[in-house]
């Protein structure tokens, strides 16, 4: 289970540690930095999958993405006049995450050098990156390090470390080119690249949730919900009942079921009253909304980590209750951060012991509320 994660130097977050548990909620005011949070913790889980350079380019590059005042803030609190300040550290953009078992840590910055000619300039480079064991990376938890292209493993001692590489290209990360070689550079990289992000879903008429699609057995819903009938078919294979008892709970007893249609499945919900089963396109957006969460969070292959965006958006505040079970439920299985704005959702949660994070925003600085040097969770940055 995650215990922290840290952002240092991205949109509002200048610098950023926040604690988590089995079930976290966070929350606060319209601007305080809730979906720079759920961006960054996916910027996190793309170094796992090797694409964080992509991800940043399509946020307009590097320089955009960048806290964007001074490099400290205490003069601004001070004197109540931000003025900028002289730098002491290089341009970056810092991501990394702690855990019961292993942690690891991301620097991007500003390339050097792209190569005579290259049009690729503007790509950010991985300056650094380590993987630790421990709370936070310190010289002696550190497992695997890198600075540039040069990159080395403890060794069995403890005491020392032993060359991995001194030709590591700065747009590929240690976790993508080494995984295979070094079973903690495995194990981290594969639990970033099995966390799973929902931020809404479609539910327009051309919604991909409303159209029929070709079945297979599909323990992990995509992302748009195209897949959802197969996702709710391998949930009722499984055997998992509590799905069936949400919809019941938020429907008046409603009943779920697929149809194959030539290989074709399409979702159908039978109402108390109705003489005929209602099909994907005849459902209100808040009933399909509401049937997309149900198949994400009862996944047959939970993660280690899901991440949901303002679940309760575009829901009738009745539904809110058993999203909250749902959700509860979930975390029972799986770590789970809700990021929401939603009072009734907060509440709900709070009744199973959720961690609450609130945020607020000082002279345009994301910070927890009333966090202290002494109540924030352990973390050290360490160098370039």
């Amino acid at each position: 289970m995650l215990s922290t994660v840290a952002f240092r130097g991205y949109r509002s977050l200048r610098d950023l540690v926040l604690p988590l548990g089995p079930l976290t909620v966070v929350t606060g005011a319209n601007g305080t930095g809730k979906s720079s949070v759920y961006r960054a913790l996916m910027l996190l889980a793309d170094c796992g999958r090797g694409e964080v350079i992509g991800s940043l380019a399509r946020e307009g590059g590097l320089q955009s993405v960048l806290w964007a005042g001074p490099e400290q803030t205490t003069g601004a609190r001070r004197t109540g006049v931000t003025e900028g300040t002289t730098r002491t550290r290089p341009v970056s953009l810092e991501l990394g995450f702690a855990s019961d078992d292993l942690g690891y840590l991301v620097d991007l910055g500003l390339p050097q050098s792209s190569g005579f000619r290259s049009m690729f300039s503007r790509d950010p480079e991985i300056k650094r990156e380590a993987v630790f064991a421990g709370p936070r990376l310190r010289p002696s938890s550190a497992l695997v390090r890198r600075q540039g292209d040069y990159a080395e493993v403890a060794d069995d001692t403890g005491r020392g470390f032993t060359e991995l590489t001194r030709a590591l290209p700065a747009h590929h990360s240690v976790l993508a080119e080494y995984a295979g070689a070094l079973p903690e550079l495995n194990a981290v990289r594969d639990r970033l690249r099995g966390w799973r992000f929902y931020d809404g879903f479609r539910v327009d008429a051309a919604a991909p949730a409303r159209q029929p699609r070709v079945g297979t057995r599909t323990p992990v819903l995509s992302d748009d919900g195209a897949d959802l009938a197969a996702a709710l078919q391998t949930i009722i294979e499984v055997g998992h009942d509590d799905l069936a008892r949400a919809v019941a709970d938020a429907f008046d007893g409603a009943t779920i079921s697929v149809t194959d249609n030539d290989g074709l499945f399409e979702l159908q919900l039978r109402q108390r009253g109705m003489l005929r089963a209602l099909k994907p396109a005849e459902l209100s957006d808040g009933t399909l909304r509401f049937l997309l969460w149900g198949a994400a969070l009862f996944s047959p292959r939970p993660p280690s980590l899901m991440v949901l965006n303002e679940p309760e958006t575009s829901l009738h505040p009745d539904l809110i209750p058993p999203l909250a079970a749902m959700i509860c439920a979930a975390a029972a299985n799986t770590q789970v951060v809700v990021v929401t704005h939603s009072g009734g959702m907060q509440e709900r949660l709070a009744v199973a012991d959720a961690l609450t994070v609130e945020l607020i925003k000082e002279w345009g600085e994301t910070r927890v509320a009333g966090q202290t040097m002494l109540t924030a969770p352990p973390w050290d940055w360490g160098k370039r």
